[in-house]
């Protein structure tokens, strides 16, 4: 909005003391999670977990997920790619943990290419958030895509580098994966 000036930051833990006689708010407050952020806020704001690939199409009992902190893992996946099935209905999700912050207008996106060429970019947005009361992750699943199809779709795999970041550009996860179009999962 033109002239519109956003007020000072400040922490979880200064939010979680503005008001403290106010039972009400207060009760408001921890349904947010602000009661249950830990002292000193240091650290990442947010922890990306995974990121996972559901579809109606997927065999009974497999599950395809991206364990975002393990190296080895996400190496790996760069010599032997996903497998998804051509011409099928499928999300993209991730699982992420907000540590000590209040986080907003936080967004996933994704560019995918084939041999160099950008085919496909994704934006979605996650929200905002404060810590989990509970301390549990917060798991975003995003709008159905397809999946491309025909002999040159198979041909050959796509890299897909995929970000979440905020709108005041911090980016709290990076990570590349590939994946190659089959006939079948």
């Amino acid at each position: 909005c033109l002239g519109y000036k956003p007020g000072e930051k400040k922490s979880a833990q200064e939010y979680a003391q503005l008001d403290a006689n106010d039972e009400s708010l207060n009760r408001w407050k921890a349904s947010l999670g602000l009661n249950a952020v830990g002292e000193g806020g240091s650290g990442p704001k947010v922890t990306v977990l995974s990121l996972f690939l559901v579809s109606p199409s997927l065999p009974a009992g497999k599950k395809i997920s991206i364990n975002i902190n393990d190296e080895a893992a996400l190496s790996d996946l760069k010599k032997n790619p996903i497998h998804i099935k051509e011409g099928v209905e499928y999300n993209v999700g991730i699982t992420f943990k907000v540590n000590h912050s209040i986080i907003s207008g936080v967004r996933y996106i994704h560019v995918v290419k084939r041999a160099g060429v950008k085919v496909d970019k994704a934006e979605q947005m996650l929200g905002s958030y404060g810590p989990s009361p509970s301390g549990e992750p917060y798991t975003k699943n995003f709008e159905p895509e397809e999946s491309p199809s025909g002999l040159l779709a198979r041909s050959g795999s796509y890299t897909v580098k995929s970000r979440v970041i905020d709108d005041d550009g911090e980016i709290y996860a990076e990570w590349e994966w590939t994946f190659k179009l089959t006939k079948e999962w």
